[in-house]
Parts: C-alpha cells; sequence; structure tokens
C-alpha cells in the first residue's frame, strides 16, 4: 500500500500538513507518464502496492520523503488529445486496469487542466496530431521558449500552492547530434539562447526548470541537463539534477550479470542484444538519427564493465503489433576454463512503461529529498536508476544499488 502513514518533508506552510510537491512531466501525455497518474493515484487512494518501487524499501523507506497523497502532476506536451484517451489504448492493450481509469477519471480530467502546450525537437517536425499552440511556441526565438517553458512551471507552483516542483522528462528520444560549442559554458550557452542558436528541446527544458528553481530528472537519451553549461547553472542556483536514460529491462539485466562473468573470471567473447517495441517510442526509434542516441547509451554499459576486448552490439526494430509490450533477446558467448566455450541466452518480455513509471516517483521524491537536504549538482546516489548517469562511475548495477543504500543510510545516521 502507499505510504499515508509517513510523516513527508517538514511543511513551510505552518499547518501540520507537510507541504506538495508538484511533478511536472515533459511528455505528459505518453504511456510514461499516463502510467505515471493512474498509477500516483491507485497508491493514494490505496487500490495498487508500491510494487516496483525503490523508495518503498530498505533504508530508503525509512527517509522523510514526500507522501503520495502530497505529490500533484502537471506537464508539457506537444501532442494534441487527453489523457483518457491515452489510457484508453493502454487498458486495449492490457497494461493499465479498466477499474482504476474508471476510478482515476476525475483525476486525469483535473490532471489534463494542468497540461501546458511544449516544444518541438526537429526530428517533431512534420509529425501528426501536434498541438498547434506547441508549434507557435517552437517557432519562437529559444530565449522567449524558456521564459514561457518557466512560466508554466511557476504558474504551476503559484496555483497549487506547492512547496516545490520537480522537472521529469519522459518525452520521445530526440534526434542525436553533438553538443556544440555554445553549450560549454553558462555564459556562452546564454550568448548563443539570446542569439537564437538551435538547442535540443530537452535542454531548453532543463534550463527552464532551473531557472525556474526546480530540480532536473532526464529519464531520457536525450541530453537534458547534461551539457556543461547547464551543469553548471544547476550548481550556481543550488539545485540537484540526475540522469540519463532509466534503465529498465534489457540494460538493467546487462549491469546485472556482466559483473558475475568478470567476477568468476569467465571470458566474454560476444555479447549481442536484440529488441523489438511497439508504440511511439518503438515508432520513434525507427528513425535512423533517434535511433543512434538511444544505442549510444545501451551499448556502451557493457564496454565499460567488461573492458574493450569483447564483441558487443545491440539492435532495434519497431514491431507495430506490440504497442506497449517489448520483448528483448540476449546472446553471451563466452570462455571458461580449458578454453571450453559456452553461452547464455535470455529473453526479456515486459512493459517499459509499467516498469518505468514507479522510478519516476523515485526520482522525483530523491530529488525533493536532496533539494531539501540543501544538495547541489548531479546525484551521485542515483546512478544505478540510469544507463549513462551524469556522474559518471562504475555501470556495475550492484556497486551502483549500494550507494544508493549508503546514502539513505548516511541520512538516517545524520538524521536526529
Amino acid at each position: 500500500m502507499g505510504t499515508s502513514d509517513r510523516t513527508g518533508n517538514a511543511p513551510s506552510n505552518g499547518s501540520n500538513e507537510p507541504g506538495r510537491l508538484g511533478l511536472w512531466l515533459v511528455g505528459a501525455r505518453g504511456s510514461i507518464a499516463t502510467c505515471v497518474v493512474y498509477g500516483l493515484f491507485g497508491l493514494k487512494e490505496g487500490l495498487l502496492e508500491p510494487v516496483g518501487l525503490v523508495t518503498e524499501t530498505g533504508p530508503l523507506a525509512r527517509l522523510p520523503l514526500r507522501r503520495f497523497d502530497r505529490i500533484v502532476v502537471g506537464g508539457h506536451e506537444i501532442a494534441r488529445g487527453d489523457l483518457s484517451h491515452a489510457a484508453a489504448e493502454l487498458v486495449q492493450n492490457g497494461v493499465l486496469d479498466r477499474e482504476l481509469v474508471t476510478a482515476g477519471a476525475n483525476e486525469a480530467a483535473r490532471y489534463d487542466e494542468r497540461v501546458r502546450s511544449g516544444l518541438l525537437d526537429e526530428a517533431d517536425l512534420g509529425s501528426g496530431n501536434l498541438d498547434p499552440e506547441a508549434v507557435r511556441r517552437s517557432g519562437e526565438l529559444p530565449r522567449r521558449q524558456v521564459e514561457e517553458l518557466a512560466g508554466d512551471i511557476e504558474r504551476f507552483r503559484a496555483e497549487n500552492q506547492l512547496e516545490r516542483v520537480v522537472v521529469c522528462c519522459v518525452s520521445s528520444t530526440e534526434a542525436y547530434r553533438e553538443l556544440a560549442e555554445s553549450a560549454g559554458d553558462l555564459a556562452s550557452f546564454e550568448e548563443a539562447l539570446d542569439a537564437g542558436a538551435s538547442f535540443p528541446a530537452s535542454s531548453l527544458y532543463a534550463y527552464a526548470a532551473l531557472r525556474a528553481g526546480a530540480p532536473f530528472v532526464n529519464f531520457t537519451p536525450n541530453a537534458g541537463a547534461s551539457p556543461p553549461a547547464l551543469r553548471e547553472l544547476a550548481k550556481r542556483v543550488h539545485l540537484p539534477h540526475c540522469g540519463n536514460d532509466a534503465k529498465t529491462g534489457e540494460t538493467l539485466l546487462k549491469t546485472a550479470l556482466a559483473p558475475v562473468f568478470v567476477a568468476r573470471a569467465l571470458r566474454v567473447l560476444s555479447w549481442q542484444g536484440y529488441n523489438m517495441l511497439g508504440n511511439a517510442d518503438g515508432r520513434s526509434l525507427s528513425d535512423p538519427i533517434r535511433q543512434e542516441a538511444k544505442l549510444r547509451t545501451k551499448d556502451h554499459v557493457l564496454k565499460d564493465i567488461l573492458g574493450g576486448g569483447p564483441h558487443t552490439g545491440v539492435g532495434i526494430d519497431y514491431v507495430p503489433s506490440l504497442h506497449d509490450w517489448k520483448t528483448a533477446w540476449d546472446f553471451v558467448h563466452f570462455e571458461g576454463f580449458l578454453g571450453a566455450r559456452m553461452s547464455l541466452q535470455f529473453t526479456w518480455m515486459g512493459c517499459d512503461s509499467a516498469l518505468a513509471a514507479p522510478l519516476v516517483l523515485d526520482l522525483a521524491r530523491l530529488a525533493d529529498f536532496a533539494a531539501a537536504c540543501g544538495e547541489s549538482g548531479p546525484m551521485d546516489h542515483t546512478a544505478c536508476f540510469f544507463k549513462s548517469p551524469l556522474s559518471g562511475g562504475t555501470h556495475d548495477f550492484h556497486r551502483q544499488f549500494g550507494r544508493l543504500l549508503a546514502y539513505a543510510e548516511r541520512h538516517l545516521a545524520d538524521s536526529p
């Protein structure tokens, strides 16, 4: 069940109730966001157990994290429609329970009222069903774009009397591009912004979030707050942030299994993976320039853990009939004592949206907690959530998760 009996962060409004947290989702009507909204409703109402929520386990569950019933959700979206339409597709595809969606209808309607028009990335141009206001905004100069985005976040905070807002990017994968020199430091970034230079939409969202005083979580392989200029800004405004590209399935297993081969001194010769997925995420990844961004984060984790010797590779194909379900197959060819060659194969079949939604809530709560503790810059302790953690370091999931537990234990030891 949820955590309605937990104290939560100290209130700032003079009442006995803890303050409220705003969760602002970029990609507000995508499959992940839809699962977040209905899942959060189910947790608040006691209709769901917190399965998949890391912050509800071990020492993390003892931290004074924000209660689920004190979280309000809004967001930015570039497509027309409403949440009930997105939910109907997830019900039809066996992801969301029909009774939960029916019970959450009023909550979904209130959420739709809080959704604002977002920004198009270059790869979104020409897509169908675009929100006309999002198209208009995307034609503005970058400085005006970020002012409007930041204004949306600030109004969301004021209108809902929120103590803090955390912005989480759960949008589609953007086209890969090298970081421009203008992203090298904050002064150059802002000069380029004023000059009308082109930036990834995700970095404009991140800049707007930080300027609006909101910690930023990048759940995607997009640039987000990874440019040095935005890391500098996060430090300057004393805000925590984390990313990039959450690991929910095949890559999670890779980072858990690969250390076993290293620990047992087994020589991995090849590790080849193949992914099939549907829904909007799969459709966007059928575009080679978007797929490149995703493959960069999926494949490099093995090279880090195993070294540069083995052949590694991963492929992604869009299979429309799979809808919100994903199948990943991996083949590991390895050598043991006496030169004996063996293999491991595994198949992962799951729903990325249902796996991702609780992690969004975990990261929002952890970012909120870090901000309340006065922490700023990359949240090193969240590396276990990401394929390409901003803080760098090992990709070994077990060591990464140990850092998260140590972080929780340290704060518990320091609490009165």
